[in-house]
């Protein structure tokens, strides 16, 4: 999270959630003079969708319904009331990440994860590692935390009373979520970085702008090892861009070719042929 996306979630005195779900927080603002509930429900319309389509209110913290009106909106926590599902739809501050890196391909390859992949990426292009069954959509703060495997999710039952909360039931039914065998590499990956002998170094990733990120990493630990997976990284990164660009080409070319019949009007044959449209 940004200092500024910080600085606004620690201003907010107004919250909204989820009648049925007062653990997630969809949303919230800081209250300025004039807001009016009528004004409340335009931004929050924006901000949620509902599926099906259909109307909603919003509750106050007493369970009171809250009119669209021109009455001051007042600070405090809100909830969405609906028939259909609510859904959030402001994505800012959100990242994918991938759960094995994507800097470590070859190793993905060369160890067969792919066999783990039941779902292809959509680009065939793009190898499997950039399978949606490798990653998870996190907050952008949280990404960097789990890329430095400062937190891990351990699949298996919690047979040794480790610390943590538990993850909802609806990503667990998911076909699309991570496999068992990928968090279960992760969540092993940070107990070897945390707890083996004095732990791993903790790596410099807020750099400035204008900073010299190389020399940084240079001169901070395990340098060699830190500037072949920011090497990989940005490469793999920059391939997969590449190949997108590649890809957009190919399916201009695809268009800007029609295939048309031309019917003789001598002998009654038909003959295809292509044309080129410059």
């Amino acid at each position: 999270m940004s200092l500024l996306e910080h600085a606004r979630a620690l201003s907010r005195d107004v919250f909204i959630y989820d009648l049925r779900d007062f653990d997630t927080l969809l949303g919230g603002l800081s209250l300025n003079a004039g807001v009016t509930n009528a004004n409340f429900y335009a931004m929050v319309e924006i901000i949620i969708e509902i599926s099906p389509p259909g109307p909603f209110f919003l509750q106050d913290e007493n369970g009171e319904t809250v009119a669209q009106d021109t009455q001051p909106l007042r600070p405090g926590r809100y909830f969405v009331v609906a028939d259909g599902t609510v859904k959030f739809d402001f994505w800012k501050g959100f990242e994918a990440a991938h759960i094995f890196p994507l800097a470590y391909e070859k190793q993905w390859n060369d160890q067969g994860w792919s066999r783990q992949i039941t779902i292809l990426p959509t680009r065939r292009t793009h190898g499997t590692i950039n399978s949606v069954q490798n990653g998870l959509l996190l907050r952008n703060d949280i990404h960097d935390l789990f890329d430095a495997y400062a937190f891990s999710i351990n699949p298996d039952p919690d047979n040794y009373h480790l610390s943590g909360t538990f993850l909802d039931a609806r990503f667990l039914d998911d076909p699309r979520r991570p496999p068992d065998s990928l968090l279960r590499w992760h969540f092993r990956q940070a107990v070897l970085t945390n707890m083996r002998g004095a732990g791993e170094p903790n790596f410099e990733h807020d750099f400035p702008p204008g900073s010299d990120i190389m020399g940084e990493i240079r001169r901070g630990p395990k340098a060699a090892e830190r500037m072949e997976f920011e090497l990989f990284d940005r490469l793999a990164h920059h391939m997969d861009i590449y190949s997108e660009e590649q890809q957009a080409d190919v399916d201009t070319d695809e268009d800007e070719h029609e295939v048309f019949t031309d019917e003789d009007e001598h002998d009654g044959n038909v003959s295809t042929s292509a044309s080129s449209i410059d």
